[in-house]
């Protein structure tokens, strides 16, 4: 347990998992990705917090996602919403993708665990944030490179709100003020769309006040 990357959206779950990672491993790197996002807030907040934290980070450009997918999160012209199946808001192959790049990049620096914010129990309906998608992963990596990689999932099983409550646990639920959550990419967030709607819902059930701005 003495090296782990990070992978780090800027958001809030990536953020907790990255104050997480800092009680359990001695040496935290940070890798985030840059996949044509229309978001690119997310990279910004990513940047700061790793400064504030003077943990090392790293950028890494798969343009590659938006040249194959058509979703709201590349794609402007796509309309944010949810309902039947997938939401518009998902991105194939994504979670599959940066932990296989992730896992590239930990191996040429000898590093054996990755730290991922993933979570089934108050997600957006996304496959690869349930466990069993990184039960797989995790083999599939220690075949495909003959090294032994660990995913840590510590939000796997928690709710919105047992998030918080960790991160205040954690002493770094003021870091979250610098997160980014909203699809809309606005800084003060939107405060409607799903992403932001889930994140305040979790600091209510919680009893705990959100510190990032909102608009009015």
């Amino acid at each position: 347990m003495k090296k782990a990357i990070i992978l780090h959206s800027g958001g809030q779950d990536s953020t907790t998992c990255l104050v997480w990672a800092l009680k359990k491993f001695r040496n935290v790197e940070i890798i985030s990705f840059d996949y044509g996002q229309r978001h690119k807030t997310e990279l910004k907040a990513a940047r700061a917090i790793a400064k504030k934290l003077g943990v090392p980070h790293k950028t890494i450009s798969l343009p590659v996602l938006k040249e194959l997918t058509k979703n709201a999160l590349t794609d402007k012209t796509v309309k944010i919403k949810t309902g039947k199946g997938l939401p518009s808001t998902f991105v194939d192959g994504r979670n599959q993708l940066f932990l296989t790049v992730a896992a590239i990049y930990a191996k040429q620096k000898g590093i054996k665990n990755l730290v991922t914010g993933v979570c089934q129990t108050d997600y957006s309906g996304y496959p690869d944030c349930r466990e069993t998608f990184i039960k797989s992963m995790q083999k599939t990596l220690r075949l495909a490179m003959e090294y032994p990689f660990t995913i840590h999932i510590p939000l796997m099983h928690l709710t919105k709100a047992d998030s918080v409550k960790l991160m205040e646990k954690l002493g770094g639920l003021d870091l979250l003020k610098f997160t980014h959550t909203c699809y809309e990419g606005t800084r003060p967030a939107c405060g409607k769309c799903p992403a932001c709607k889930l994140r305040l819902k979790g600091f209510k059930e919680a009893g705990i006040i959100d510190p990032l701005l909102y608009r009015p």
